[in-house]
């Protein structure tokens, strides 16, 4: 099913409480579960991005601090704590 057709059914579904609530609970299972494989693959020192949700531009740095669910990200602007399930390792090229 295609994200666009996810979320309309989601939104305009006839759902009880019950089974919105296992939806939720699904969906927070499924990002633990993203941010646990991105912490298992960043390193301090790795470079990557994510997109900010204050300005929606793309932001890359590098890895300072790894935590349990948060990583620290030096970039440009200043340090970010971001959620694990938000970023993507990225390859800076070397000219």
């Amino acid at each position: 099913m295609e994200l666009r057709q996810l979320t309309t059914a989601i939104m305009w579904g006839n759902w009880t409480t019950e089974e919105l609530n296992s939806m939720i609970e699904s969906i927070k299972f499924a990002r633990n579960q993203l941010a646990r494989r991105n912490i298992g693959q960043i390193r301090v020192g790795d470079s990557v991005e994510f997109t900010s949700m204050k300005t929606g531009q793309t932001v890359r740095g590098i890895v300072t601090k790894i935590a349990v669910k948060y990583v620290t990200v030096k970039s440009p602007t200043g340090l970010w704590r971001v959620p694990a399930s938000m970023l993507n390792p990225i390859e800076l090229m070397v000219a």
